[in-house]
């Protein structure tokens, strides 16, 4: 009997921790920690993607910005965080793909579940120039949810100059990637 005991003891242990680290798919729904992304990418053909959302709030300065101030343009929308490894490992990658595409391409954050400094302190460390809206609930990635809805940190989409959502990837990107993701949607 005690043998049998440990062993519904270890299940319903490890059931418990299994439940504490997929309490949800949604990142801006998890209360605890956060889901991190798997690497796929999902690119729907050009007649087959949705509009992008009506994205609007504050920069991490307090200014107003919105992506209807990109329309034409093709544009790189990544969530990520100050406390997120894998926005780490990819932010050397967003800083020199943003700074050679020039004003070809609007790169855009979402910083959620950060404060304002944390936020900015990694921009400077990272050599982040484009601006993020700040979003510390996470709200604002609630708008994809019609198109290529978010279920990791990070999550990046590519808007096509039309307007639609071109990709989504969940999980850091690479330059290679990310150079690839915003030829093939510029292009439609």
């Amino acid at each position: 009997m005690t043998v049998r005991l440990v062993r519904l003891a270890a299940t319903a242990a490890a059931l418990a921790l299994l439940a504490g680290c997929s309490s949800s798919t949604q990142a801006d729904e998890t209360t605890g920690g956060f889901v991190a992304g798997d690497g796929s990418i999902t690119a729907p053909k050009a007649d087959e993607r949705k509009p992008a959302p009506a994205l609007e709030g504050e920069t991490l300065d307090g200014d107003p910005i919105k992506l209807a101030d990109f329309a034409g343009k093709t544009v790189v929308v990544n969530v990520w965080g100050s406390w997120c490894a894998e926005c780490r490992v990819e932010a050397p990658a967003f800083a020199a793909v943003a700074a050679e595409t020039g004003d070809d391409v609007q790169f855009l954050g979402i910083n959620i579940r950060d404060s304002r400094a944390a936020a900015k302190a990694y921009d400077e460390n990272f050599g982040i120039t484009y601006p993020s809206l700040f979003d510390p609930a996470g709200t604002t990635v609630l708008g994809f949810r019609d198109s290529l809805p978010s279920m990791a940190v990070p999550t990046t989409w590519v808007i096509a100059p039309d307007g639609t959502v071109a990709a989504r990837m969940l999980g850091s990107v690479s330059e290679p990637t990310l150079r690839g993701l915003i030829e093939d949607a510029s292009d439609g």
